[in-house]
C-alpha cells in the first residue's frame, strides 16, 4: 500500500449561528424540537453490532416538563457490562492497528455531520433532554463537539509528529501506542459535547471505549450513537452502556485490562472511583490513567477600578447561563463596597428581566434545572437563606416544580466570607455576593484563594494593570482557567485548553494534547545500522 506523510485538514472553530428572527437555522430547530418532542424514543445499549434491549426501562422526561415522557432508556444488568469489556477488547484487536489516518477520516466525517445534516437534531435533543436555551445548545452540541473532534485529530498528529533525535549510526523513533486495555469513559449531563468527546478522544488514539453517559442526557447520548455509526466507529470500539452506576463501575474497575478512566462529574464519585482504582491496583495489567474533571466554585472578584455595568453583565451570564449548571460557572463573588451599590442595580435590573420556561420559546433565557433532585437541593438552600442572619436575598428567590423544574435566578448576598453559599458547590442559578472594605482588596484575593476546595474557573476584573496583576500571581493556584475582565465561563477547544486542579480535578485539559496524551503508551524504538562487534572500549587498552 502506498504511503505518504499526511496533512489532516486545518481545525478551525464551528462557526455559531445566531438563531435570530427569520434565519432559516430557527425554523428549522423549531421544526425539528416539535417532532423529536413527540416522539418516544427507545434508547437501546451498544455493545458491539448489537442494540440490546433489556426490558428494564426508565422514563425520559424534559426537566420542563417533568410530566411529559420522550421516551425510555434500557438499563444493562452485570451480564451486559462484562459483554461490553469483552466486546471492547475483541475490537482492540483490528482498531488499535488501523493507520491513524483512517481513524482521522472517521472522527472528521462526525464532526461533519453533526455540522450538517445532525445539527438540529443534536440541538434539539439537547434542548429537550437538558433544557437548554438554543444557544446554549448550539455552542455545546453543534460547535463545541465539532471543535472536540477536528482540533483533536490535529492534535494527534502534532503529537506523532515529536520524535527524539538520532546520533550517527542509529536511528530513534517514537510510536504512540493506544493503551492495553480498555478505557471507561463518564460522562455528565450538563455538556453534550463532554459526552461525545471522552469516549472519542481515547478512541482518536487507538482505544476501546465502554462508555456511561449520565442518565439525564439520553437524549443526545442516542444520536451521538447515531452519528458514530453513520460516521464508520467500528462496533465495539465505543461501546454505550446504562444503568446502576455502582455496579457498573464496579464491574469495570474489576478488569485486569481496565486501562484508564476518563470522566466528568462530581468530585465526591472521582474520588470514590480513584479509591476503587487504588484498592484493584494488583490486579490490573498496567497503571491505569485516571483522568477527571470534576466540580467548581468559581469565582468573580473585582476590584475598586472596575467597570461596573461589565462586572454585572459577567455575574448574570457567568451565574446564570443554563440555569448555572456548568462546571465553571459563577457562584461566588466579591465586590468593592464603592461599587457595590451600582453593580447591584445592574445585576437587578438584568434579573429580573430574565424570561424563563420552556427551550421551546426561543425568546427565553433561562430554563429549569435538570431533575427533582437538583431542584430539592438548591430550594433547601434559598429556605435557608431565610432563617440566617449572615445572609439576604436581593432578587429572585422563588421556585416551583409543579410543571417542570424552575427555580428563579437567584442572588444572595451575605456579611461572611464563608457563609456556606460561598463555600458549598450548589450546580444551580444561585450565586453569593461578599461584599469587602476596598482597602482590603489584597486580603480579600488571600481569602478566595482559601475559601474553597476547589480549583476550576475564576476570573478578576480591574482597571488597574497592576493590580490585575497582583491578583494573577495570588491566584495562580485558584483556577485552572483564569479570566482577566471576562466571565469565567465559555471556554472554546482550541483557544482555551478547559480543567482545574485541586478538588476540582487532574487538570489535563480537554480539548488540547495535554488530554490526548493520557490515551497513549509512547514505545522507544532505536535501530542500529551497523552493530558493535566488540566489547571492548578504547579506554580499556594498555
Amino acid at each position: 500500500m502506498g504511503k505518504g506523510f499526511f496533512h489532516v485538514p486545518k481545525a478551525v472553530n464551528e462557526p455559531v449561528k445566531t438563531y435570530a428572527p427569520g434565519t432559516p437555522e430557527r425554523e428549522e430547530v423549531l421544526l425539528t424540537y416539535k417532532e423529536l418532542y413527540n416522539t418516544k424514543v427507545d434508547v437501546p445499549l451498544y455493545i458491539g453490532s448489537e442494540e440490546i434491549r433489556t426490558g428494564k426501562t426508565a422514563s425520559i422526561n424534559p426537566p420542563h416538563d417533568h410530566k411529559h415522557e420522550c421516551g425510555v432508556y434500557h438499563l444493562a444488568e452485570k451480564k451486559h457490562i462484562e459483554q461490553a469489556i469483552e466486546t471492547a477488547l475483541e475490537a482492540r484487536k483490528k482498531w488499535a492497528k488501523l493507520e491513524w489516518e483512517q481513524r482521522a477520516a472517521v472522527f472528521l466525517k462526525a464532526a461533519d455531520l453533526i455540522s450538517g445534516p445532525y445539527r438540529q437534531k443534536m440541538n434539539a435533543a439537547t434542548m429537550i433532554g437538558q433544557s437548554k436555551t438554543i444557544f446554549q445548545a448550539e455552542i455545546d452540541s453543534a460547535a463545541e463537539i465539532c471543535d472536540f473532534l477536528r482540533f483533536n485529530v490535529e492534535y494527534m498528529t502534532e503529537l506523532y509528529n515529536e520524535q527524539p533525535n538520532s546520533s550517527d549510526g542509529c536511528w530513534n523513533r517514537v510510536e504512540y501506542r493506544p493503551l492495553e486495555g480498555f478505557v471507561y469513559a463518564v460522562t455528565p449531563f450538563n455538556f453534550t459535547a463532554i459526552a461525545g468527546n471522552l469516549p472519542s478522544s481515547a478512541a482518536l488514539m487507538g482505544n476501546v471505549a465502554v462508555w456511561k453517559p449520565s442518565d439525564s442526557q439520553m437524549l443526545s447520548a442516542q444520536v451521538l450513537m447515531e452519528v458514530f455509526k453513520e460516521a464508520g466507529v467500528p462496533d465495539g470500539v465505543i461501546n454505550m452502556v446504562m444503568g446502576d452506576p455502582e455496579m457498573i463501575t464496579d464491574t469495570v474497575l474489576k478488569s485486569p485490562d481496565f486501562a484508564g478512566i476518563h470522566y466528568t462529574g462530581s468530585t465526591e464519585v472521582f474520588k470514590n472511583i480513584w479509591a476503587k482504582i487504588g484498592n484493584n491496583i494488583h490486579t490490573y495489567k498496567s497503571y491505569p490513567r485516571i483522568v477527571g474533571e470534576t466540580g467548581g466554585k468559581d469565582f468573580i472578584i473585582a476590584h475598586p477600578t472596575s467597570n461596573p455595568k461589565q462586572v454585572a453583565t459577567a455575574i448574570t451570564r457567568g451565574a446564570f447561563e443554563f440555569q448555572g449548571q456548568k462546571c465553571s460557572a459563577a457562584s461566588r463573588v466579591y465586590l468593592p463596597k464603592s461599587l457595590w451599590p451600582e453593580i447591584k442595580d445592574f445585576v437587578v435590573e438584568d434579573v429580573k428581566s430574565i424570561k424563563m420556561g420552556s427551550p421551546e420559546d426561543l425568546t427565553n433565557f433561562f430554563t429549569a434545572v435538570i431533575h427533582e433532585r437538583s431542584f430539592d437541593k438548591l430550594a433547601s438552600y434559598i429556605d435557608k437563606v431565610e432563617e440566617d442572619d449572615a445572609a439576604e436575598i436581593v432578587v429572585g428567590g422563588k421556585y416551583d416544580k409543579s410543571v417542570g423544574y424552575f427555580v428563579e435566578p437567584t442572588v444572595i448576598l451575605t456579611t461572611d466570607p464563608h457563609y456556606t453559599t460561598m463555600e458549598t458547590e450548589l450546580f444551580g442559578p444561585i450565586v453569593t455576593i461578599y461584599v469587602y472594605e476596598d482597602e482590603k482588596w489584597e486580603e480579600t484575593l488571600h481569602t478566595v484563594d482559601n475559601t474553597s476546595a476547589y480549583a476550576l474557573t475564576g476570573a478578576i476584573f480591574s482597571g488597574d494593570r497592576y493590580e490585575a496583576a497582583k491578583a494573577t500571581d495570588i491566584l495562580q493556584n485558584a483556577a485552572g482557567n483564569f479570566y482577566i475582565n471576562d466571565k469565567p465561563t465559555g471556554a472554546v477547544v482550541g483557544q482555551q485548553p478547559f480543567g482545574g486542579a485541586r478538588a476540582s480535578g487532574t487538570n489535563d485539559k480537554a480539548g488540547s494534547k495535554l488530554n490526548l496524551m493520557r490515551w497513549i503508551s509512547p514505545r522507544l524504538i532505536k535501530e542500529t545500522f551497523v552493530p558493535a562487534t566488540d566489547y571492548k572500549y578504547p579506554f580499556m587498552k594498555e
